[in-house]
């Protein structure tokens, strides 16, 4: 298992990289795009983005980099001593707790409240709004430590 460890590291740096140029593009312009629209609008758009974006490439590159983390969690348990492991460990955790348990803890129950919405409602107005800043605050979350996760596991590898 120690011999797959820099290959799974690549794997997972590439894996946090894509998760967090995608997080990146939201939190910049994406939801602030959105935020423009008319309110009926804007829940529209990002309902269909959040139905659109589960496919088997995004899922993978999300919760398959999070599986390989905890792989790479248990190998430097196995391999403590070896150059890197520090940055190893802090890349994997960093990745597993700022991206999939972030995401199904707090984005996806702000997305679900969102598709339960009427978006021509007052309700739907103000649902919309905490969406915009609860939802863009998480996501601020995953986009930093899916890039801080990819750093750590470039220096876990050099």
């Amino acid at each position: 298992m120690i011999k797959l460890l820099p290959i799974l590291t690549f794997i997972a740096a590439i894996g946090s990289g894509v998760v967090g140029g995608v997080f990146f593009a939201f939190s910049n312009f994406v939801m602030a795009a959105l935020a423009r629209l008319p309110v009926p609008s804007g829940i529209a758009a990002m309902n269909s983005i959040n139905v659109t974006v589960i496919t088997p490439t995004f899922m993978t590159a999300l919760f398959g980099t999070g599986l390989i983390c905890l792989v790479l969690i248990a190998g430097v348990f196995f391999g403590w001593s070896q150059s890197g492991s520090y940055w190893l460990l802090a890349g994997a955790v960093i990745y597993f707790v700022g991206n999939p348990i972030v995401t199904m803890v707090f984005n996806v129950p702000l997305n679900d409240a969102l598709a339960a919405v009427d978006p021509q409602s007052a309700n739907g107005a103000g649902v919309w709004a905490n969406h915009l800043s609860q939802w863009v605050m998480w996501n601020h979350v995953r986009t930093v430590t899916a890039i801080v996760a990819m750093a750590c596991f470039i220096m876990a590898l050099i």
